[in-house]
C-alpha cells in the first residue's frame, strides 16, 4: 500500500481497488474474488438467520473530526446487534459500499479498519461484498448467523406479567455528546472512557446467545431507535402494554454527566446509540438471568412489567418517549453539534 494512500479511488478504478486495497486485506478469505461469499459449513441442526441494515452518519463524526473508522465500526455493530436480538452466533458479514470517486485510499482503509476491528471484537469476519462509485457515500451490510433450532429469539412470545430487562450500559453516546458540547465537564480519564464507548458501541451477542441457550428469554429486540420505540414495538408485537420504572442504573461516568446536567438517569437511559437489548423474561427468571449475564461481564437491569392493556406508562403517567423513527420528523439525519443534545434529550 506504500505510496497509494493519497490516491483517489477514482485513480485506481475497480480492478486497482481489488488488487491494491482489498486483496492484501481479504485475499486469504476462502472464496475471495468469487461471485458468492463462503461462510463455512453449517451443522445440520442449525437455523440460519440474516439481517441487513445501512449506516447513518455517526454522531461522533459530527461531534468531532470525521473518521470513517467510526462509520465502519457502526455499520458492523448495527447488523451484528440484530443477530444478538435473535440469540444468534455470527457467521460473517457481507458488505456493500457506494463511495465517491474522490474518496482517498487512506479514507477507504479507515472505513475497512473500522468494519474489521468490530468484526474481530465479536469473533466474526467480512466474508465478501461489493463496491461501486456514486455521488454520495452509502454503507450497507448483511450479517448472517446461526441459531440452535428452537432457540431463536423473536419479538413475539411475551405474556402478561413478564418482566423487561435492559441488557447493556445505556447513555454513553449522549453523555459523551454532553461533554463534547461543553454541557458537562468530567476528569480526562472519564471523558476518554465515554468517548471510546461512544465510538465503539458493542453488540450484545454474548448476552443474546446465553439468554437463548438457557431459555431465559421469551422475546427480545435491540435498542436501535431508543428505549421507547423498542418497548412500544415489543408491546405491539405481543398485544400488550408495559409499566416502566423511573429508576435506572447508569455506569459511573454516565451518572456523573447526568448529575451535572440535572438529568434523571432515565433521561439518558432512554436514548439511542448504545446498542443494548430489551429482553422479555419470566418473573421467576429475572434474578437468575441478571446473575448469569453478570457472570459473563454483561450488565443488565429490570426496567418494567408487561401488562394486559395497550398503554405504556412511566411511573404513574403515560409514557410519551423519544424515538429515532425513520420516515418521521424524528428520523436521524445528523445536524449541527449545538442542537444535537437538545433534539435528542428534549432539553431547552
Amino acid at each position: 500500500m506504500s505510496g497509494t494512500s493519497e490516491l483517489l479511488l477514482g485513480d485506481l478504478g475497480e480492478r486497482g481497488i481489488q488488487e491494491h486495497v482489498l486483496r492484501p486485506r481479504y485475499g486469504r478469505t476462502e472464496g475471495f474474488g468469487d461471485d458468492s461469499a463462503l461462510l463455512g459449513e453449517v451443522a445440520a441442526r442449525s437455523e440460519l438467520v440474516a439481517t441487513t441494515d445501512s449506516c447513518p452518519t455517526p454522531v461522533v463524526n459530527i461531534l468531532a473530526e470525521p473518521d470513517l473508522f467510526h462509520a465502519g465500526w457502526l455499520l458492523a455493530t448495527i447488523n451484528l446487534s440484530d443477530l444478538a436480538a435473535a440469540g444468534a452466533t455470527p457467521l460473517g458479514l457481507v458488505v456493500n459500499y457506494t463511495l465517491p470517486k474522490t474518496t482517498t485510499v487512506a479514507q477507504f482503509e479507515r472505513l475497512l479498519d473500522g468494519v474489521d476491528a468490530c468484526c474481530r471484537e465479536h469473533r466474526t469476519k467480512v466474508a465478501g461484498g461489493d463496491i461501486r462509485d456514486g455521488a454520495t457515500m452509502q454503507l450497507t451490510a448483511t450479517a448472517i448467523g446461526r441459531c440452535v433450532p428452537g432457540s431463536r429469539l423473536r419479538r413475539s412470545g411475551a405474556k402478561e406479567g413478564d418482566r423487561l430487562l435492559l441488557v447493556g450500559s445505556p447513555g454513553y453516546l449522549w453523555a459523551a455528546a454532553l461533554v463534547k458540547t461543553g454541557r458537562a465537564s468530567v476528569p480526562r480519564r472519564v471523558e476518554d472512557e465515554l468517548w471510546d464507548r461512544a465510538c465503539r458501541p458493542k453488540a450484545q451477542l454474548k448476552a443474546g446467545q446465553v439468554l437463548a441457550a438457557r431459555s431465559f428469554a421469551r422475546a427480545a429486540m435491540d435498542v436501535s431507535d431508543g428505549l421507547f420505540a423498542t418497548v412500544r414495538t415489543l408491546c405491539e408485537a405481543n398485544a400488550l402494554g408495559a409499566e416502566i420504572s423511573e429508576e435506572f442504573d447508569l455506569a459511573d461516568g454516565v451518572a456523573q454527566v447526568a448529575a451535572q446536567c440535572d438529568l434523571r438517569p432515565f433521561e439518558l437511559a432512554q436514548t439511542w446509540g448504545d446498542w443494548g437489548l430489551v429482553v422479555v423474561t419470566r418473573a421467576e427468571d429475572v434474578e437468575l438471568a441478571i446473575k448469569t449475564l453478570d457472570e459473563e461481564g454483561v450488565p443488565a437491569q429490570e426496567i418494567g412489567t408487561l401488562t394486559a392493556g395497550p398503554e405504556l406508562t412511566l411511573g404513574a403517567a403515560r409514557w410519551e418517549g423519544i424515538a429515532q423513527e425513520r420516515f418521521s420528523p424524528s428520523s436521524w439525519h445528523g445536524g449541527e453539534p449545538a442542537t444535537l443534545v437538545e433534539a435528542v434529550l428534549g432539553r431547552r
